[in-house]
């Protein structure tokens, strides 16, 4: 059941960011020739007698796409045919391309209001749990996952307040770390025997041997509160995500890629723990599936609404065939790029 989620849960990211691209277009009088959810030959597919699109499920899912007339690479265009994407005026053609991660912010609000409702929104406080516990760590059989840590050293600890839980550990350079953890409700005692390893810059650390995540309580809130807080959490995702891109840039922290079955895996995993946990999933990878779209990168929705701005801007179209060089070029770039992660997902790379 939990795998059958998190298939659900990926291919409902997908159908909803394509759903934008393919209601926007249709409400711009443009003729949509395929609604494929993943990449290669239709599986499973089916042809609309209304519309003449073919909508379809192919076997890698590592996304979809929505193909418009005229907007394939090689297609010759028809200068008359209306319904065709390149002879529908500027403004609906960028309305198009930006639907889809628009539609994903959207989609993250309106699961984030439900949620809210219905379970309750995480309190401010944030403590550091224990998500997983590594082999080979002092840790095994003290620790288990979803343990709360309250104190170290007998002083409390909070994630919110910006108590580091490594730099207390640390602190007591390599002696044994008591803890006071919540496991089911009841405080319990257990002290560990940190092991000494190095940080990414040849640096002397200590490590519990513990996978950490944040843990917070639920409160109650009404309609209203709810509806703010859906509203604003786009926003905030978005902060943390271009936060958490950045120090990977600049290289303060390490890219950690997953494709498909990484995310399946995290899907299956959050829905385990409790099926508020799997929609908050799904919320989340909403706004980083939106922002991902959005970056000015060719082959992607960022990609051809920088060019549709230039036209915009100048009045004028760019060059027709160095547009199509341009995402033909990222096209090879992505494929090869969800080849590595593939690999990576697999241990293969």
């Amino acid at each position: 059941m939990n795998v059958a989620l998190a298939l659900v849960s990926l291919g409902f990211l997908i159908v909803v960011h394509e759903a934008g691209h393919y209601v926007v277009a249709r409400w711009c009088g443009m003729r949509i020739e395929r609604f494929s959810v993943g990449f290669g030959p239709g599986i499973i597919k089916r042809t609309s007698k209304k519309t003449g699109t073919t909508f379809q499920i192919a076997p890698i899912l590592f996304g979809g796409f929505v193909e418009i007339r005229g907007m394939n690479i090689a297609e010759d265009v028809d200068p008359d045919d209306k319904a065709a994407y390149p002879n529908r005026p500027a403004w609906q053609r960028f309305l198009t391309i930006f639907a889809g991660p628009a539609t994903n912010y959207l989609s993250a609000t309106v699961l984030a209001f439900f949620l809210f409702t219905c379970h309750g929104m995480p309190s401010p406080q944030r403590w550091y749990g224990v998500d997983e516990v590594m082999p080979g760590y002092d840790a095994v059989g003290k620790l288990e996952p979803g343990d709360r840590i309250l104190e170290v050293e007998h002083h409390p600890i909070l994630q919110s307040n910006g108590d580091s839980l490594i730099d207390q550990v640390n602190a007591k350079k390599g002696q044994p770390v008591t803890l006071t953890v919540q496991r089911d409700g009841k405080p319990q005692t257990v002290t560990i025997q940190p092991k000494l390893s190095t940080d990414r810059e040849g640096k002397p650390i200590y490590l519990l041997g513990i996978a950490p995540v944040i843990q917070n309580d639920l409160v109650d809130v009404g309609v209203l509160d709810a509806a703010v807080a859906a509203v604003e959490y786009p926003v905030e995702e978005t902060k943390v995500i271009g936060s958490g891109l950045w120090k990977i840039i600049t290289g303060a922290e390490e890219a950690d890629p997953g494709g498909p079955k990484r995310m399946v895996d995290e899907f299956r995993k959050a829905f385990k723990s409790s099926n508020a946990d799997g929609v908050r999933l799904v919320i989340r990878l909403s706004v980083y599936l939106a922002l991902f779209n959005l970056f000015p990168l060719p082959a992607l929705d960022g990609g051809r609404l920088v060019f549709l701005l230039y036209e915009m801007v100048t009045r004028r179209r760019a060059n027709p065939k160095i547009e199509s060089m341009v995402h033909m070029g990222g096209i090879m770039v992505l494929f090869v790029v969800m080849i590595l992660v593939t690999l990576h997902d697999f241990h293969l790379f």
